[in-house]
């Protein structure tokens, strides 16, 4: 089996090839083929994989292009972890909109927006091309922001597109395990809502619902990562465990404030980070891969590091820093090649899942993988506070792709107006024009 993974520089490729090598099975994939745009990061990265792969017998074969055509023709999965811009460009999103006073992080807000109306048509070219390069292909998007991105390439794939994120994964691992529950696997987690807007509100073992037990004792509930980060007033007021990524709308100003205190943005950071990677990665006579590793665990230890600072927190758990979008994706896969029925938290359409959102809306929930895709699990409907703040992102969302569509810069600014984020069509407007000004990707706005 063939895999193509666009984005194939990127920094977390080798998450993705060392789960693959835990897979002996039958049906696994055999060929892995990376495509990117600088031929400078694919070396860096095959460098890696290579030193991975080195004492696994059958490893699955690596080889590395810059051309997409050749990438996508014949490919039996096609993962996409794209960033147009490059982390210049994420640094770019957080420090205009952090100037104008409001939230620029890369999947919420000013920043999610801006992102996005760079990506989608990219996105939308890269899914023309895999109908008519690789038609009974999947793709597995893992191109932020996720679910935004996922719904613009399903108008020309359909469900032959899912995406996938770890966030959900993350949080539900974290409750099951302050829970005492030894296999997280064999829990039931009913979450529900958008890619990074979500709720977990039920975690089931053996048919019962663990997490008002959770929820009636402080002790337990402040003692995981959510329980600092939100407080433990707040989860018991909403009677469920927000994914992390709300805590930009809950707790807003001192998100705010926080990055506006910090040294330099995340996405600065990033970029210094792993600029220092690729050049110590292509100059070293050493290994590439204890680099890589090395750099890793600095960038996971120090994910949302300002909420968590503004929040009181403290650090990241040691059992946090182990990823888990790769395990999720490689679960993913073997589903729908070997018919190997499982239950996965996925960005899919909601065809009738939440009656408040229309079939075509890409949301976050439970589905049933199979030989046949992931089908979304029928869940309750969200309570009125969850339901206005899904949909008003989502109208956001649908701006976005609106103003990609037609390149019209009055949607843009439309998008950046209507989000819960951004307080002022005024702002709204500097925002766009700060954007357009730095972001060759936003010239077909007019």
């Amino acid at each position: 089996m063939r895999l193509t993974i666009l984005g194939g520089g990127g920094f977390r490729v080798p998450l993705v090839y060392g789960a693959l090598l835990t897979d002996r099975a039958e049906g696994r994939v055999t060929r892995v083929v990376l495509h990117d745009l600088d031929a400078g990061r694919l070396a860096a990265v095959t460098r890696v994989l290579a030193e991975q792969a080195a004492g696994v017998p059958d490893a699955p074969e690596v080889t590395a292009t810059t051309d997409l055509d050749e990438a996508l023709r014949g490919a039996d999965f096609v993962f996409s972890a794209i960033r147009v811009g490059g982390l210049e460009g994420r640094a770019n999103d957080e420090r205009i909109a952090l100037a104008e006073g409001v939230l620029g992080q890369e999947t919420v807000g000013a920043g999610g927006i801006a992102y996005g109306l760079r990506t989608v048509p990219v996105a939308v070219d890269i899914a023309h091309r895999v109908a008519r390069l690789a038609p009974d292909a999947w793709v597995i998007n893992f191109t932020n922001p996720a679910g935004l991105v996922t719904e613009a390439m399903s108008r020309h794939l359909g469900d032959r597109v899912i995406g996938i994120c770890d966030s959900p994964v993350g949080l539900g691992r974290r409750i099951a395990r302050v829970l005492g529950v030894r296999n997280p696997g064999d829990a039931w987690i009913d979450y529900v809502g958008l890619n990074h807007l979500g709720w977990v509100r039920g975690l089931r073992v053996a048919g019962r619902d663990e997490l008002p037990r959770l929820l009636a004792d402080p002790g337990l509930l402040g003692s995981f990562e959510e329980g600092r980060l939100f407080g433990v007033d707040w989860l018991r007021s909403l009677g469920a465990i927000p994914n992390e990524y709300l805590h930009y709308y809950y707790f807003n100003r001192e998100a705010v404030r926080a990055y506006q205190q910090a040294d330099r943005t995340r996405g600065a950071f990033l970029a210094d980070q792993q600029a220092r990677f690729y050049r110590e990665a292509e100059r070293s006579d050493g290994s590439a891969l204890a680099i890589w590793d090395r750099t890793r665990a600095e960038r996971e230890a120090t994910y949302m590091s300002e909420n968590r600072e503004a929040a009181g927190a403290g650090e990241r758990e040691a059992d946090d820093l182990s990823g888990g979008y790769e395990k999720v994706a490689l679960a993913l896969m073997r589903a729908i090649a070997r018919d190997e029925r499982t239950t996965l938290i996925l960005n899919v359409r909601n065809q009738s899942t939440l009656c408040v959102l229309d079939a075509d809306a890409v949301i976050e929930v439970p589905c049933l993988v199979d030989a046949n895709g992931a089908h979304p699990v029928a869940v309750a409907p969200l309570p009125d506070h969850a339901t206005g703040l899904v949909c008003s992102v989502k109208a956001v969302e649908r701006e976005v792709l609106s103003a990609a569509e037609s390149g019209s810069r009055a949607s843009a600014v439309k998008a950046f107006a209507l989000h819960p984020l951004v307080d002022s069509v005024t702002v709204a407007r500097r925002l766009m024009d700060g954007y357009a000004a730095v972001h060759p990707g936003l010239a077909y706005l007019e």
